[in-house]
């Protein structure tokens, strides 16, 4: 039987106070609408339909992707007029299955579970008990505890905003049904609007059985409104996904409370994390890894027994950024998009590294900068050296060969190489190649002056 699902996401969002479409706010780094598009993705839907209208152009801009087509809503007039939008583009048989893009942390399980409930002949609610219902459609029952209707909070008298089930917004229908109910929506009510929610009483009266499915916790189901909704369901998500690392792979938090991920971490066993700290794109982190507080690493593969000490900045972009097994990197060290630091690699504090490869054992432990550089095993590089990679115009390269001592503020001129055991004396500019095991010197002689005397101010 053919599924197909409907996501509405043409509202405005007022109570964002924002330029931004409400379901192009990011939860965890990602849209509120990309986590729902996200978990249909595998319900194997004939066709999923989005429904846009406040920004459309920039939703649709910001989701499109293969197997995804877009309805307007233009203007809005409710729910039900928004599924009368998409009502030509279903067919006459099979399922819809209709989600919201503002409540973005819908299981798929629980979605799968809504149209299977539905089998195509059924209506099909998914609901949830809360403590307070404010603002939810009130589910309304009849003695045998069948589902007759839904009052929406607004238009519900005191004695059914006192009835603590309440409609989520989703639901699955028969869709042939579904064309038809729609169709004949009225909007007779207190806000003028098309309620979506009036098909229950076009059931009922044919017949169709309305089942209420229960959510499976109060977090898949919650929307998102405003700012203050938007962080709760983030501390939310970010706990859940601290619980299932924890306890599925063992990974130590030291506060879960103080940790988010915006994209996919993968852990060896007895990895440490401290607070503060923020994972996004695909972080992998091998056996025994430490990860000092405040770190922020997006993209990167870190090898067992490494340490990134606190207030360390890894970004690999689309490169990615690699450290080996037993580095050191930090505190407030910053590892840009290619670069690849081998075992036992030592990367100190105020030191970047942009495109390029320090082999094992190689150390840049104080305020320098090593962009498009190839560094040997045990090279020493100094406090305030640098690679001048950019001529202007174009990016250049720097070799530096095994065991090379280069000293403090040292300027390397790219493209250069630097032999292997070679040394370059503190304060040189390096413009030419430099032999094996040979010292390099390239500064103004000193002149001492005597009898000089410090200006004094005038006054």
């Amino acid at each position: 039987m053919a599924l197909n699902i409907v996501i509405m996401a043409a509202g405005k969002g007022t109570r964002m106070k924002s330029a931004l479409p409400k379901v192009l706010h990011k939860l965890a780094g990602k849209s509120l609408l990309r986590h729902v598009l996200d978990t249909t993705a595998g319900l194997g839907a004939a066709q999923r339909l989005v429904i846009t209208g406040h920004g459309a152009d920039q939703v649709e801009n910001a989701v499109a992707g293969p197997g995804i087509a877009f309805v307007r809503q233009m203007p809005q007039l409710g729910t039900g007029h928004a599924i009368q939008q998409v009502v030509p583009h279903l067919p006459d048989s099979g399922s819809t299955l209709i989600l919201n893009g503002d409540v973005p942390l819908i299981q798929a399980e629980t979605a799968r579970r809504l149209a299977q409930a539905c089998g195509g002949d059924k209506l099909a609610l998914l609901t949830i008990e809360l403590a307070d219902p404010t603002g939810y459609g009130r589910i309304v029952r009849d003695e045998q505890g069948g589902v007759r209707a839904i009052v929406e909070h607004k238009d519900a008298s005191a004695e059914q905003r006192a009835i603590r089930e309440g409609y989520t917004g989703m639901m699955a229908a028969p869709t042939a049904a579904l064309k038809r109910w729609v169709s004949a929506l009225k909007n007779e009510n207190a806000q003028g609007e098309y309620y979506l929610t009036d098909i229950v009483a076009m059931a009922v009266a044919e017949g169709v059985p309305v089942l209420g499915i229960a959510a499976p916790n109060e977090t898949e189901v919650l929307g998102v409104n405003s700012p203050l909704q938007l962080a709760d369901l983030e501390r939310r998500f970010q706990r859940r996904q601290a619980e299932t690392l924890m306890e599925q792979h063992g990974l130590r938090l030291a506060d879960p409370a103080r940790f988010d991920l915006r994209g996919e971490l993968i852990c060896g066993q007895d990895v440490e994390v401290d607070v503060g700290c923020v994972f996004e794109g695909r972080v992998e982190l091998g056996e025994g890894v430490r990860i000092g507080a405040y770190s922020v690493i997006r993209n990167a593969r870190i090898a067992a027994g490494a340490r990134i000490h606190e207030f360390t900045h890894i970004d690999g972009e689309a490169a990615g950024a690699s450290v080996g097994e037993g580095a050191l990197v930090g505190p407030f060290a910053r590892l840009r998009p290619g670069a690849e630091l081998g075992a036992e690699v030592h990367i100190g504090n105020f030191v970047e590294v942009k495109n390029s490869s320090l082999a094992r054992g190689a150390k840049a432990n104080h305020l320098a900068y090593l962009g498009d550089a190839t560094v040997g095993e045990r090279v020493n590089y100094g406090a305030g050296s640098i690679t001048a990679n950019y001529d202007g115009a174009n990016k250049h390269r720097t070799t530096i060969g095994a065991d090379v001592h280069v000293g403090s503020n040292c300027v390397l001129v790219a493209p250069v190489e630097i032999g292997s055991g070679a040394t370059i004396g503190g304060g040189s500019t390096i413009t030419k190649a430099v032999a094996p095991g040979e010292l390099a010197v390239a500064r103004g002689k000193q002149v001492g002056i005597q009898g000089w005397i410090r200006p004094t101010k005038k006054r």
